[in-house]
């Protein structure tokens, strides 16, 4: 990996799966982000390395969507258990249902972000919900290339970098892969995630007193929706011994949600993404319908809506099956939609202008809220009035 700049590479590990040898591992650095480290004793030049990686090579596909749908989960339950519409599930469990496999993200038991597979629908369970974490992808591309040479239908469901990352690993195209992305923000650091929840444990257990290592974590999730789908709130359940605490805090009260919204500890490659625009090579590109109960009222009850955008006729046939289940109400919009009310599917997120001082701020061992409070101070009540008269006139020229 001699040639590729360190700020590009976006962490999607087909190096160091395609390495023949081995010698290329995922090694965190001091932003605790995973980077390709060579073992140059090990190498043997072959090059598959620089062959597989998406940020050498990247060629822009020029791509319109085929159809552009919104539409929800008609399970409720499965709805309110999903980041928006709970559309992912029922794409997961065409697959399941045809003998396949499906990859996701989910917790593993320390609770980091790693992809993983399943065949099974309850299995899918783990793989619900957004994850703002970078995930560890852990030779997932090797496992799905075992599945597709068997002939097992894969749906393989990534950030935009890792679809790219795994269409150039597999370098062919299989008829039996479905791609499934996302419209994505950016993927924040998996030490600032793993830092943040031990101060959290931290400070229960200080909070209540506890002396000793029986404060566990029973569930996490980043966007609960017990305040609504468009104001969601970050949740965590602890349990010590028999008593469960939830915390429960909405996004802008949450010190990791405003810190990744904010764009402080986002990965540098993703500030000039190579992938927006339809980009990535996937079949469908999912997101939240942000902004639908301007355009379709009655699909906006606030507990979830998702965009799916078909760019291949693989991703139109799977999704015409779907619709014939009738388990997803679903209806057709235009891409001006997404243009207005999802820019992040074309521009790339603008690293914040504290990021250095971020990063200084926790390597001196700060204390994740006091950093947070440091590099995004409170609005003043002038600056409330100010924001909320700009966004009456937003909405008034709309």
């Amino acid at each position: 990996m001699k040639n590729l700049p360190m700020i590009l590479c976006t962490g999607c590990a087909a190096c160091a799966d395609k390495c023949p040898k081995q010698c290329i591992k995922m090694s965190e650095n001091e932003e605790g982000f995973l980077y390709p480290q060579l073992d140059v004793t090990e190498c043997i030049d072959c090059g598959l390395c620089e062959k597989v990686c998406p940020a050498l090579e990247v060629h822009n596909q020029k791509r319109e969507p085929l159809q552009i749908y919104v539409g929800y989960n008609t399970d409720e339950a499965v709805l309110l258990n999903s980041s928006s519409g709970g559309v992912f599930t029922l794409l997961g469990q065409q697959i399941i249902q045809a003998g396949g496999v499906v990859f996701g993200a989910r917790f593993n038991d320390q609770w980091e972000v790693v992809h993983d597979y399943t065949e099974t629908i309850d299995g899918l369970v783990a793989f619900r919900g957004s994850k703002y974490v970078q995930c560890r992808m852990d030779h997932t591309y090797r496992q799905a290339e075992f599945f597709l040479k068997k002939g097992k239908p894969v749906l393989f469901s990534g950030t935009p970098c890792q679809i790219a990352g795994l269409r150039k690993f597999l370098g062919k195209i299989y008829d039996n892969l479905i791609l499934v992305d996302f419209i994505c923000h950016g993927v924040p650091s998996p030490g600032i995630w793993r830092r943040y929840l031990s101060e959290v444990i931290g400070s229960h257990k200080e909070k209540y007193h506890v002396k000793n290592n029986t404060v566990h974590i029973r569930e996490i999730s980043f966007r609960n929706k017990s305040t609504g789908w468009k104001r969601f709130s970050f949740s965590l359940s602890v349990v010590e011994q028999e008593k469960v605490l939830v915390i429960n805090e909405p996004l802008d009260k949450n010190d990791y949600l405003k810190g990744f919204l904010a764009n402080l500890y986002l990965r540098p490659s993703c500030h000039n993404c190579n992938d927006k625009g339809w980009n990535s090579g996937s079949d469908i590109t999912i997101a939240d319908a942000w902004g639908i109960g301007r355009y379709m009222p009655d699909f906006d009850d606030d507990k979830g809506c998702s965009i799916m955008s078909v760019l291949t006729p693989k991703g139109a046939h799977i999704l015409e099956i779907l619709k014939e289940t009738g388990l997803m109400r679903v209806r057709q919009i235009d891409e001006d939609f997404i243009k207005t009310h999802n820019p992040a599917a074309f521009i790339s997120a603008k690293p914040h202008k504290k990021r250095k001082a971020f990063f200084k701020y926790i390597r001196t061992g700060k204390n994740f809220h006091s950093v947070i409070n440091a590099c995004l101070p409170q609005p003043t009540y002038f600056d409330k009035i100010i924001w909320s008269i700009k966004k009456r006139l937003k909405n008034y020229v709309k």
